[in-house]
């Protein structure tokens, strides 16, 4: 019997490779020729491929691709509970996301890695008046890795249009947490809801393509008379949305719930409005929360991090500085 041939992985340049494999309508009903550099041409296609190995005592960044305009600093060792911890920083040469732009990130963690991911500053996505863009991430986290994906907010600015994709492929022996924002737009500037469409789609799988969990948003605030996304099965008068999902062996579902709800508990009437369940098949939990500004939000969802972080791996979260 011939041996099953592995499936072939397209040319990074080709289309199949950058673009999503399904656009949701509501974005996909707004694909047009730019008049400006069109998709696939110089510029316009962000790639970028980071491989994570336990190398001794720590975690070592083994493999790396990248075109511009993503790029990452080197990988640093600075978490004092943790200093086998790849504390690894994504950033962008351009201004921010522009019409036409194809943005992939592909992230391997392998067996017994400790990595975190964040981004050097929130990601702005621009005006567009043709065509959309989009951005994909694929994480993968190995046998025992411990993995943490925390990007700064994502800013769709008046007249944006973006479809962002997250695909975390968890082995069952793995913990991730994995964190996503959304602001209601250029807050400091008044502009609120004035972008054309944000949609999302989060997925949580097994290696075998088991699916885990999904999580789709769709805000177009044009959708219905007076904005589709303020009412209260929505953002209601919210200006940021903040999810974090934990998946992890290494505490009871029903307790990784319990610490994000009492981690947020003492805000009070003075913290976001949240929510926190457990996450299907008991593979761990979710938190989403709404506020009104920025700082809360990052407050509260750094309270959720430190808690979670101190109920698996015994350590507290350390300080970021990006300023």
């Amino acid at each position: 019997m011939t041996p099953a041939r592995p499936p072939v992985r397209p040319a990074r340049l080709d289309p199949g490779h950058y673009e999503p494999a399904r656009v949701p309508p509501e974005v996909r009903c707004l694909a047009g020729t730019p008049d400006t550099l069109a998709v696939g041409r110089p510029g316009k296609v962000g790639l970028l491929e980071l491989a994570f190995e336990r190398v001794g005592d720590r975690t070592e960044l083994t493999g790396h691709y990248q075109k511009s305009p993503l790029q990452i600093t080197r990988p640093l060792y600075f978490d004092p509970a943790r200093p086998d911890l790849a504390v690894t920083f994504l950033m962008s040469t351009g201004g921010g996301v522009l019409q036409a732009d194809r943005l992939r990130t592909d992230l391997h963690c392998g067996a017994d890695t400790a990595v975190h991911l964040t981004t050097q500053a929130a990601t702005k996505v621009h005006r567009m008046e043709h065509d959309y863009a989009t951005q994909l991430v694929h994480l993968t986290a190995g046998p025992r890795a411990y993995v943490e994906y925390l990007p700064e907010p994502v800013i769709p600015f008046a007249g944006s249009r973006l479809y962002q994709r997250t695909v975390l492929t968890v082995d069952p022996s793995a913990t991730v947490l994995a964190g996503e924002t959304v602001l209601a737009g250029r807050l400091a500037r008044g502009e609120r809801h004035a972008y054309r469409v944000f949609a999302a789609d989060l997925e949580a799988r097994r290696p075998d393509g088991e699916l885990l969990a999904l999580d789709t948003v769709r805000l177009l605030p044009a959708a219905t008379p007076g904005g589709g996304v303020t009412g209260p099965a929505v953002l209601a008068g919210h200006d940021v949305m903040s999810t974090l999902y934990v998946l992890s062996p290494l505490a009871p579902a029903a307790r990784i719930a319990d610490v994000l709800h009492t981690a947020l508990a003492p805000l009070g009437d003075r913290g976001p409005l949240y929510g926190v369940s457990t996450l299907p098949g008991e593979c761990g939990a979710w938190l989403r929360l709404l506020g009104p500004d920025t700082r809360s939000c990052a407050a509260a969802l750094r309270a959720a991090w430190d808690a979670v972080r101190r109920e698996l791996i015994g350590a507290p979260a350390p300080e970021l500085r990006k300023t």
